[in-house]
């Protein structure tokens, strides 16, 4: 599965500055079975879409996590850079081996996933992804379920993400996503540290 994904160079995209899709066509059935079988896990842990006022209107499978205790002076997860697999990282054996993949590609480092559903009329509010953690890592996005596309606004640039593409997105820009239908929209979001070089929209510490 991601064996057939060719990595586009840094900047050469053909679509908006913000945003680079790496791939179209992805097989998502695998993904699809996977949370059929573990449809209860969406309200297992609910912390994000109660604790971040952004993401209220989402459910959430957490894959892999910020490691914790948080090390000494970090404010917040989002400066820390050490993640670790989550409990239900077990029911998703192959949506964790397509980050994994995708990372490898970028040789790189795997960060945080999460499955993530936008409710039906549901918005992701205008944010930035902000910390240290973020800055130097690369946002992924695979669609797996959209039935009439996925909108997602970065500094007033628009593109509609539809099932079976693989995105990165500038996620250190303003940003928010709209579910304008009446069904769930799925995407399998991650992050990936890559090697010098080989990053999309990574910034340097400062």
């Amino acid at each position: 599965m991601v064996a057939s994904i060719s990595m586009p160079a840094p900047g050469t995209g053909d679509e908006a500055p913000r945003f680079t899709r790496i791939a179209a066509g992805v097989d998502v059935a695998p993904f699809l079975s996977e949370l059929a079988a573990a449809g209860e896990m969406w309200l297992a842990d609910t912390s994000r879409q109660r604790k971040i006022r952004c993401q209220r209107d989402t459910q959430n499978i957490f894959l892999r996590v910020a490691r914790k205790p948080l090390p000494p002076g970090a404010r917040n997860a989002n400066d820390v850079h050490e993640s670790r697999r989550a409990a239900n990282a077990a029911r998703f054996p192959r949506a964790l081996a397509f980050c994994e993949g995708i990372a490898a590609l970028q040789d790189g480092e795997l960060g945080r996933a999460t499955l993530v559903a936008l409710q039906p009329g549901g918005w992701v509010r205008p944010h930035v992804d902000a910390g240290a953690y973020y800055r130097i890592r690369d946002r992924f996005h695979l669609v797996l379920k959209s039935r009439e596309g996925s909108p997602l606004t970065a500094e007033g640039e628009t593109v509609v993400m539809r099932e079976g593409e693989l995105w990165a997105f500038d996620n250190k820009a303003r940003h928010d996503a709209r579910n304008p239908t009446d069904e769930p929209r799925v995407h399998l979001i991650f992050d990936v540290l890559p090697a010098a070089g080989r990053g999309y929209y990574v910034r340097p510490l400062v």
